[in-house]
């Protein structure tokens, strides 16, 4: 008898009359909010416009969202298309099935969009959303947790996950909670960034960078204790030798970014570069009848003076006529 375990919940998803309420779905959510508020503030203290990164996010999100989906009916195409298989299935992105790889990439893919649009330096904007990608993932991956999916090989240790469904292929038992190791590895991962960020002032990506290789060394691990089926090429599993290949480009970059454009940007956004701006300028208004604060400033002695009207000149006296002065 097992005295001590992670419990699976009885179920996913609960229902607040017709409308489906997915932890898995409440997850992602929860991580996008968390990514944004995090990149928010390190953007506003790299000197960046507040509400910037969530008018990114827009873009980054959606795109990040097919991106994963992409992956994963990618790389299990077997899962959907194969016979016995319904191939709508591919698009119940609740029922879990986002592969990070293609997230990040497409992702990337629509903030660069969102960017552009701004006029913002991408690998600025990259470094900033770096750590709350990071938190994201860590909560996103409790949504694992709820759908009773992806964990490790088996094990009686204390902190065994107990799956509880016979649902896929999948046999009740303990085994090594995966998510959480996961997690977990993604938390220290927000926190290392923000660390060397602060410490070694990162720049032009590198903190990205750095987030993808130290990811990629946990999840390097951590796939490599999962049963659930996936393809292999020479003995490891495909997110393996993905995770592998990542990493040494994200070092590779690192290294070369360093050498080449050392140091950080000194201006991340071009509006906050020129300071803020009062009035209607500041909320993309016009500028017409309205003065600046240099021109407000001037000293009312740079106007020139007018000219005071000229004063009648005061009349001479009326002289006498001579014949009244003189004495008789």
């Amino acid at each position: 008898m097992e005295l001590a375990y992670i419990p699976s919940p009885s179920r996913g998803v609960l229902y607040l009359g017709p409308i489906p309420l997915r932890g898995y779905a409440f997850c992602i959510i929860i991580g996008v909010f968390i990514a944004v508020w995090l990149g928010n503030r390190r953007w506003v203290a790299r000197g960046g416009q507040s509400g910037t990164v969530a008018d990114i996010a827009v873009w980054a999100v959606p795109f990040g969202l097919v991106g994963g989906r992409l992956y994963h009916v990618i790389t299990d195409y077997e899962l959907y298309f194969s016979p016995g298989r319904d191939w709508v299935d591919a698009f119940k992105v609740w029922q879990g099935g986002l592969g990070i790889w293609g997230a990040i990439a497409l992702g990337a893919l629509g903030a660069w969009i969102g960017a552009r649009r701004r006029g913002i330096p991408m690998p600025a904007y990259a470094d900033a959303v770096a750590p709350g990608i990071a938190l994201a993932q860590a909560m996103g991956r409790w949504g694992n947790w709820f759908n009773q999916e992806l964990y490790g090989r088996e094990t009686h240790l204390p902190w065994a996950l107990h799956i509880t469904s016979s649902e896929g292929g999948r046999v009740p038992g303990y085994y090594h909670p995966t998510f959480l190791y996961e997690s977990l590895w993604c938390i220290g991962v927000a926190f290392l960034v923000m660390w060397a960020d602060r410490r070694f002032k990162l720049g032009h990506g590198r903190a990205f960078a750095l987030y993808v290789a130290a990811y990629c060394v946990g999840r390097g691990w951590i796939e490599y204790m999962r049963v659930d089926d996936a393809h292999h090429i020479l003995g490891l599993r495909l997110n393996d030798w993905t995770a592998l290949i990542v990493f040494l480009l994200a070092v590779t970059y690192m290294i070369v970014s360093s050498r080449l454009r050392p140091g950080r940007e000194e201006a991340v956004e071009p509006l906050a570069a020129d300071g803020p701006t009062d009035g209607p300028v500041a909320s993309g208004g016009s500028t017409e009848g309205t003065e600046t604060d240099a021109e407000a400033a001037k000293p009312a002695a740079s106007e020139p003076k007018a000219e005071p009207a000229d004063e009648p000149k005061p009349k001479a006296p009326a002289e006498e006529p001579e014949s009244a002065t003189k004495k008789s």
